[in-house]
C-alpha cells in the first residue's frame, strides 16, 4: 500500500450498550486506520462488534468514548444534521437484506437515490454495471434473490459514494449467488476507486480483500494484507 493519508482514523474507538443493569461492550478501544480505495473484509462471529464498528464508520451510530474521523469530519462529535449530510454525500449502504421498494421496478428503485445525491449516476448506467440492465423494468418479486441484491449495490453505487459499507451481503444468498454479488462489489471497488467495506462471517470471503482485519469481543484481534487477492470466481465456501 502506498504512502498515502486514510479516509478513516478511529482511536480508542468504543461502543457500550446499557442492558437493564447490564453493560455490554460492543467495541472495546478499537485503532483503525482505511485507505483510500481499498477493498477491506471485516471478519468475525456474530456479536463480535463488527457491524457496530460498520454503522459507526458509515454515520448510523455513533460511539460511547474515543475518536472516528472521515477526513476532516468528526463523527464522533457530529449533530445528527452532520451525519445525515456525510451520509447523503459520502456513503453507499449494502445490507444483508435487500430493502428494496416491492411496488417500484428495479430502475425505479436504483433511482429513488439518485434524486437526493449531490453527484449522481445515471440509474441506468448503475444496472449496468452489476449486470442487470436488461432486468430495469422488472419488479423486485419478479428478481431472484441475488438479482435483487445487485440491484440494491446499484441504488448504492448510483449515488456514486467514496466509501462502500456492506454489512453480509451475501448472507442470505446460495453459493452462486453470493458470489456474483462478490464479482460486482470487487468490480465496483476497481473502476471507481470506491473505499470498500464488507463485513461478514464467512472466512473465505476475506481472500478476495486487499485486507482483512479480524474482530472479536470488541477488538481487533488480527489484521492480514492479501498479497496476491483471490477472484471471487476462486472462493471456496
Amino acid at each position: 500500500m502506498p504512502e498515502r493519508s486514510p479516509v478513516f482514523v478511529t482511536r480508542g474507538l468504543s461502543k457500550t450498550y446499557q442492558m437493564g443493569e447490564v453493560a455490554v461492550h460492543a467495541l472495546r478501544g478499537v485503532d483503525l486506520e482505511l485507505y483510500p480505495g481499498e477493498f477491506v473484509v471485516l471478519l468475525g462471529a456474530s456479536g463480535s462488534g463488527k457491524s457496530t464498528l460498520l454503522n459507526i464508520l458509515g454515520g448510523l451510530d455513533v460511539p460511547t468514548s474515543g475518536e472516528v474521523y472521515y477526513l476532516d469530519h468528526n463523527l464522533a462529535q457530529a449533530t445528527a444534521d452532520d451525519l445525515t449530510r456525510y451520509r447523503r454525500e459520502h456513503v453507499g449502504f449494502v445490507f444483508q437484506f435487500y430493502n428494496l421498494i416491492p411496488s417500484l421496478t428495479a430502475l425505479e428503485n436504483v433511482a429513488l437515490v439518485t434524486e437526493i445525491a449531490t453527484r449522481p449516476m445515471d440509474p441506468v448506467a448503475a444496472l449496468d454495471m452489476v449486470g442487470l440492465a436488461g432486468r430495469a423494468h422488472h419488479f423486485p418479486a419478479q428478481l431472484s434473490g441475488g438479482e435483487q441484491q445487485r440491484v440494491a449495490v446499484a441504488r448504492a453505487v448510483a449515488k456514486s459514494p467514496d466509501v462502500l459499507l456492506c454489512d453480509e451481503p451475501t448472507g442470505a444468498l446460495d453459493y452462486s449467488g453470493g458470489k456474483i454479488v462478490l464479482e460486482v462489489l470487487a468490480r465496483v471497488n476497481r473502476e471507481l476507486g470506491t473505499t470498500t467495506v464488507v463485513i461478514t462471517h464467512n472466512a473465505a470471503i476475506a481472500a478476495m480483500a486487499d485486507r482483512m482485519i479480524r474482530i472479536s469481543s470488541g477488538e481487533i484481534v488480527e489484521t492480514r494484507r492479501n498479497e496476491h487477492k483471490a477472484s471471487p470466481s476462486e472462493l471456496q465456501w
